[in-house]
């Protein structure tokens, strides 16, 4: 049973240096790192109470509509993110042009 995650809200956990939204006690996240005026993307987890569920791509829609409204552009080194942006091409305008990936989104 898929979950409705338009309810749940994005927090970006600053200590925990990662994007994370929360189910019933449970975890979906994406670590960063901000270098500059960028922030890179590094890996995407869920717990597994969550996999199978959308958990990720819902971590990663709401991380992606963080970033695109805080004028913040993206470095997508997490494998996952980088899949679901060729998946969804509108991304790519919030991707760093310097991103070593960029031609391959």
């Amino acid at each position: 049973m898929k979950i409705d995650y338009n309810d749940i809200p994005l927090v970006k956990n600053e200590d925990k240096k990662r994007f994370e939204i929360e189910v019933d006690g449970h975890y979906a996240f994406i670590d960063y790192k901000a270098p500059g005026d960028k922030i890179a993307l590094i890996h995407t987890e869920t717990d597994p109470e969550l996999k199978g569920k959308g958990a990720a791509s819902a971590v990663v829609e709401k991380t992606l509509h963080y970033l695109d409204e805080n004028s913040t552009l993206l470095l997508p080194f997490c494998q996952y993110v980088f899949a679901y942006i060729k998946k969804h091409p509108e991304w790519k305008r919030i991707v760093s042009p310097d991103f070593k990936g960029y031609d391959e989104l």
